[in-house]
């Protein structure tokens, strides 16, 4: 009886297992055909992005290729590209060069010699201008000192007088010489006798010598000569010193001036 029943136990733990391990193989089929169908449905997802990509790049002038895999029936597109489509464009042979490419290549050449002509002539021109620059920096330096040479020909031969250093300022100098200017000789001494300044003595003595200058080396007509330029310039000041208080010393400024009178015919 014991042995019966352990066969018994047997025999039902052999079906059971069965069962599971038939349980099991179905489960597992489930699931890799469950895996296959997503994953057919993920691989047509992408080849359907994939494209959507492609057909908006290709104003971007890429192309699409489709590949057959040998293991699954489906097609991948792949994208090509400028590089590589230049490099499927390239000439096998490259010193037989297509017509095409003789017409770049003279169209080329033709541009790179205009643009060196035209790079001479505005350098020919640059230097022209230059030159003519120059010629009149130079005739204007000419025009100039001819002006001041005649400017100091004419002062030479003018008649004048100067008084260098003259004990008084040249400040109140200019208040008696601008009644003078432009004034007739007789009439400007006139004046210089009836104005009650110091440097009115000095200036009619100045006056007189350039009359006498005027009659003796110019050979001119007193009735005819005026007063053309009178100016006063500062000479040189003496510095002095004068005792103040409290030990202190103030400073004493002892200034000259240097008169000129040019005188002038009326015509």
């Amino acid at each position: 009886m014991e042995a019966s029943e352990a066969k018994k136990t047997r025999t039902t733990s052999k079906t059971t297992t069965a069962k599971k391990t038939t349980a099991t193989k179905t489960t597992t089929a489930k699931k890799t055909t469950t895996k296959k169908a997503t994953e057919k449905v993920e691989q047509d997802v992408f080849v359907s992005s994939l494209l959507l990509k492609s057909n908006s790049k290709s104003s971007n002038n890429e192309r699409i290729v489709l590949t057959f895999l040998p293991e699954s029936s489906i097609t991948l597109p792949v994208i090509v590209s400028k590089k590589e489509k230049e490099k499927e464009n390239v000439n096998p042979n490259p010193k037989k060069g297509s017509a095409k490419d003789k017409k770049g290549k003279k169209a080329k050449k033709a541009v790179a010699s205009e643009e060196v002509k035209e790079a001479k002539a505005t350098k020919a021109v640059k230097a022209t201008k230059e030159v003519e620059k120059a010629a009149v920096l130079t005739t204007n330096k000419a025009k100039r000192k001819a002006k001041k040479a005649e400017l100091k020909e004419a002062k030479r031969l003018a008649p004048s007088a100067t008084l260098k250093n003259a004990r008084i300022s040249a400040r109140k100098v200019k208040i008696v010489i601008d009644n003078i200017r432009g004034k007739n000789v007789n009439e400007a001494i006139a004046i210089l006798k009836f104005t009650p300044k110091a440097a009115s003595p000095l200036v009619e003595k100045l006056l007189k010598s350039a009359i006498a200058n005027a009659e003796n080396n110019s050979m001119m007509d007193k009735s005819k000569l005026y007063v053309a330029e009178v100016y006063a310039n500062q000479g040189t000041t003496m510095k002095r010193i004068r005792a103040a208080t409290q030990g202190r010393a103030n400073r004493i400024r002892k200034r000259t001036s240097h008169i000129t009178i040019v005188l002038k015919e009326r015509a």
